[in-house]
């Protein structure tokens, strides 16, 4: 599994963006799929997560609402659609595989990660 997110940018408070997650390598169709975030000066925290299949999803409380989390197995590459952005959500996002085909929120349940994408929001 070789992950490569993409997606990131500058916007503004208020706006959208959507993170892609590709796998590159061999195909994590039969793996959950979760986002993380790190901002400077922190520890990478959950964001959100999705079931190999597709069908069940989790987020952090602080982006329920306004992220949504899909996937497209036959394209390899799973979602992030960002709205109503905060300048609290600036920080480097990353996708990582699941060691499984659940979808759960710590770290150490992922086994591939990617090499992150930026996302500024300015006030």
């Amino acid at each position: 599994v070789q992950l490569q997110a993409s997606g990131g940018g500058l916007v503004q408070a208020g706006g959208s963006l959507r993170l892609s997650c590709a796998d590159s390598g061999r195909t994590f169709s039969n793996n959950g799929v979760g986002w993380f975030r790190q901002a400077p000066g922190k520890e990478r925290e959950f964001v959100a997560a999705i079931s190999w299949n597709g069908r069940q999803a989790a987020y952090a409380d602080s982006v329920k609402d306004r992220f949504t989390i899909s996937r497209d197995n036959m394209k390899n590459t799973v979602y992030l659609q960002m709205n109503s952005l905060k300048p609290a959500d600036t920080a480097v996002y990353y996708c990582a595989a699941a060691r499984g085909s659940g979808y759960g929120s710590t770290v150490s349940e992922y086994r591939y990660w990617g090499q992150g994408t930026q996302v500024t929001v300015s006030s």
